[in-house]
């Protein structure tokens, strides 16, 4: 019987393909950067798959079609290597279509140094929280964006749970729904579970502790609130890169996507883009967020060319993170910016206290009186507003109205 030579070309294009879609699933996404995250290996190796499978379909004889069919098989399970991929375009316009006008502000209470202070047993304050989220239902806020630790559910994992699900229940008491962020790479660097330090005088953010977790670490919140309504968003991983790191921070915000998209959240998943010259970060977060994140500490003109390039991916865009008065971030110019392009609100601070971010970043006040001018936060400690023109303007964007 003769050979048909399709046979043997076929087994050898499928046999390439199998190879290079093998080394492109289990590749650092590191490389494609400069493919614009487009992961070239696994694609042009699924594309010499199909070529090799429709030359096996075509070859004559029995084990031809046997060849023919194993192909298409392997064919199917590399076309699935890319599975748990970003929500469609349509997907995350229709889920942000269904939201309001998303508003808020990060959110530490002012009795909490950092993120352990915040949620360890011992200095939990569902009081304060309470308090202080009323304020910001005031003035029309609905959105707060909320850092977790690890170190605070490696220290008691049910307690942890608990005092989370405490949170949402006084969130949404207030009308307001919680972004969840779990890692980060911001300011101090080892952090410690049990009694935090007390904040050094006149110095921004002194106790914040980075959270660099374990990669095999997978937060039980994101499996516990996966379709719970109080959570807005789910935001993996603060600033990667930052404190020096740069793309040192790839593998954990690799591994922590590919864990979020195992738990197939009903809320959407993203990164926030924060540093231009990250271009290997900055690619990998774009594409793997379903909603588009990103922080801008500048002025309007700046922040509108930001938003006009974000808004080329087509997605929904939210700025996590903005109004640095010192910077002339402001909520004057920028506020009315973002909802005239209908961008989501969250700016840095609520409640001036314990994390001292009424200072700036690089100027601290070494006898601890009140700067000049606020950098962050709205509301003093007793809940009258830092500036009555900013509160006036957030309830007007809100429609709260202003108060007479």
């Amino acid at each position: 019987m003769r050979l048909d030579i399709r046979f043997p070309i076929g087994l050898m294009f499928v046999t390439l393909g199998l190879l290079l879609a093998g080394f492109g699933a289990f590749s650092d996404p590191a490389l494609y950067g400069r493919s614009l995250g487009i992961n070239v290996n696994l694609w042009w190796g699924v594309a010499l798959i199909a070529f090799g499978g429709i030359c096996l379909w075509l070859a004559r004889g029995k084990a031809s079609k046997n060849a023919a069919a194993v192909a298409l098989a392997l064919l199917a399970l590399a076309g699935r290597a890319e599975a748990g991929t970003a929500w469609s375009v349509e997907k995350a316009n229709d889920w942000y279509r269904a939201q309001p006008w998303i508003v808020g502000a990060d959110y530490l209470p002012s009795t909490a140094v950092n993120q352990l202070e915040m949620w360890q047993a011992d200095t939990f304050d569902p009081k304060t929280i309470d308090r202080e989220l009323g304020w910001a239902n005031g003035i029309g806020f609905n959105t707060v964006r909320v850092f977790l630790h690890s170190l605070a559910w490696k220290q008691d994992p049910e307690g942890f749970k608990s005092r989370a699900d405490r949170f949402l229940s006084i969130a949404k008491a207030h009308g307001i729904r919680t972004i969840f962020v779990f890692f980060d790479d911001c300011w101090n660097k080892v952090p410690q579970a049990g009694k935090q330090p007390k904040p050094k005088v006149g110095t921004h953010n002194s106790g914040w502790v980075q959270d660099p977790g374990d990669p095999m670490y997978k937060d039980p919140s994101l499996y516990r609130f996966k379709q719970d309504p109080r959570v807005l968003m789910w935001d993996l991983y603060n600033e990667p890169g930052n404190s020096g790191k740069k793309e040192a921070s790839l593998p954990l915000l690799t591994k922590a996507i590919e864990w979020a998209r195992t738990v197939g959240a009903d809320q959407p998943i993203t990164v926030g883009i924060w540093s231009w010259d990250f271009e290997a970060l900055n690619s990998f977060q774009a594409l793997n967020s379903d909603v588009i994140t990103y922080h801008d500490y500048e002025d309007a003109p700046w922040h509108a060319r930001v938003i006009n390039l974000l808004k080329t991916h087509g997605r929904p865009v939210i700025c996590t993170e903005y109004m640095a008065r010192a910077m002339n971030s402001r909520f004057a110019n920028t506020l009315p910016l973002l909802k005239r392009r209908n961008v989501g609100a969250i700016n840095w601070g609520l409640v001036a206290g314990k994390s001292n971010t009424i200072y700036a970043w690089d100027t601290p006040i070494a006898d601890g009186s009140e700067p000049d001018e606020w950098f962050h936060d709205i509301f003093r400690r007793d809940g009258t507003p830092y500036r009555r023109d900013e509160v006036d303007l957030i309830r007007k964007l809100t429609g709260r109205g202003a108060k007479p």
